[in-house]
């Protein structure tokens, strides 16, 4: 007989043990609700996970985008390897082995160039960011490999590749130009200057220190530290605790880094207190550049006064000039006096204004263009915004001059003049958008 006859014809008559109904029923619906929780569990991490690694605004890396860069190039391997010891082979007697930060960079490019001129051994790094046009930048790359300088494209908050770069080549030397320049553009992103000039700093000093042997350090600090110190011609001795910028704040914030590392780890340490650098292969965002740019598109100039009609003036220093200072500044670097991050004795520290002496006034770097670019150019005379611009600037060099040699030796006239036979034949026949 099947278990279906045991079910009685007529409905209600079957009484089903009431207690054992419930029990049976509550442990159903416990086993499946058990079931139901477990698996929105699972769903819902899944999704989690998902959200975690896809999207932007979740992922501390991807939000970030100063530290999204360190994970976007690709280095190593031997044929990577390889390239980075070729460029940073000494070929000069007693030559050094640099690494320059930033070699992409205006400074960067000038310097690199002529460390590889002279024989020493020189591996460049830079992140190419879009601060100014990417593409100058890559020209300027194209110059130097041409030269045999390889640049390494990546972040200086990358430690490991820096200490990457330090396992490959026992760099003598560390040129420090790499950071985020422009005393305007702090007002729309800060961040970008912490990231750069400050932990990028710290980074690298990190591996320096750690580093067997401690190479010499010689790093860009900025006239901009000056700040609002009215004392004029500016010395090495005056007061720098007023920045007028959070760019000048970052710039003044890495000297006093730098001290805290040759105190503590015996790195040898210079910084060089650039003043208003021009020249071929400039920086977009100069004023010298755009004023050029937009001279020749017929474009009025804006012509800042402070205070009562008082003169914006600017201690502008040639490009050529500026590397001189920095290769006498590595030539006269002492050894840092570290080991595997414990300090052995005293290291050197220094710092120095490189800079013209000569201020000129803004107005008259607008009529030296007018001359030189054959354009008559329309004035207009604005109030000097409160953005962390100075008035004026002005360098006294006579401690560089002293202790490394350094006399500029270029005149306004003479380095604009260069400047712009390069900028029309790097800018001509629509070959490049001049921004």
């Amino acid at each position: 007989m099947s278990h279906l006859d045991d079910i009685p014809s007529t409905p209600g008559k079957f009484k089903m043990e009431k207690s054992h109904f419930i029990h049976s029923r509550m442990r159903w619906h416990c086993q499946s609700s058990l079931a139901k929780l477990t698996f929105w569990s699972i769903v819902f991490f899944c999704l989690i996970l998902i959200f975690f690694f896809r999207s932007p605004s979740s992922n501390p890396l991807l939000q970030d985008p100063y530290r999204r860069s360190l994970r976007t190039y690709n280095w190593g391997g031997p044929a990577w390897e390889k390239r980075v010891r070729s460029s940073a082979r000494v070929r000069s007697r007693n030559g050094f082995s640099v690494l320059v930060t930033g070699a992409a960079g205006f400074v960067g490019t000038h310097v690199s160039s002529a460390l590889k001129k002279r024989g020493d051994g020189v591996l460049g790094l830079d992140n190419f960011n879009d601060y100014y046009d990417p593409s100058l930048k890559r020209a300027r790359q194209e110059l130097l490999e041409r030269s045999g300088v390889f640049i390494v494209e990546g972040d200086i908050n990358d430690s490991a590749l820096l200490m990457k770069l330090f396992e490959v080549v026992a760099f003598t030397h560390v040129m420090h130009l790499a950071a985020q320049a422009g005393v305007r553009y702090a007002m729309e992103n800060p961040g970008s200057y912490v990231h750069s000039n400050i932990a990028g700093f710290v980074n690298l000093l990190e591996v320096c220190k750690s580093a067997n042997p401690q190479p010499a350090i010689v790093w860009a600090s900025s006239s901009s530290v000056y700040g609002l110190n009215n004392k004029v011609p500016f010395s090495e001795k005056d007061r720098t605790d007023q920045p007028a910028s959070l760019y000048a704040a970052t710039k003044k914030a890495g000297e006093e880094i730098a001290h805290t590392y040759n105190h503590i780890y015996g790195l040898s340490l210079t910084g060089l207190r650039f003043f208003t650098v021009y020249g071929p292969w400039g920086r977009p965002d100069m004023a010298y550049f755009f004023f050029t740019r937009d001279i020749l598109k017929r474009k009025p100039i804006p012509i800042f006064e402070a205070a009562n009609h008082g003169t914006v003036a600017r201690d502008f220093t040639y490009i050529d000039d500026i590397v001189k200072g920095c290769l006498a500044a590595l030539d006269t670097a002492e050894k840092s006096t570290g080991t595997g991050g414990k300090k052995k004795g005293p290291a050197q520290l220094r710092v120095y204004n490189l800079g013209n002496t000569s201020p000129v006034p803004v107005s008259n770097l607008v009529s030296i263009l007018e001359r030189l670019l054959k354009v008559k150019v329309k004035r207009n005379i604005m109030k000097l915004p409160r953005n962390g611009d100075v008035q004026f600037t002005h360098a006294n060099v006579s401690l560089a001059q002293r202790e490394l040699g350094y006399k500029p030796t270029t005149d306004l006239q003479t380095g604009l003049k260069k400047f712009v036979k390069w900028y029309t034949s790097f800018y001509s026949g629509g070959k490049k958008a001049a921004g």
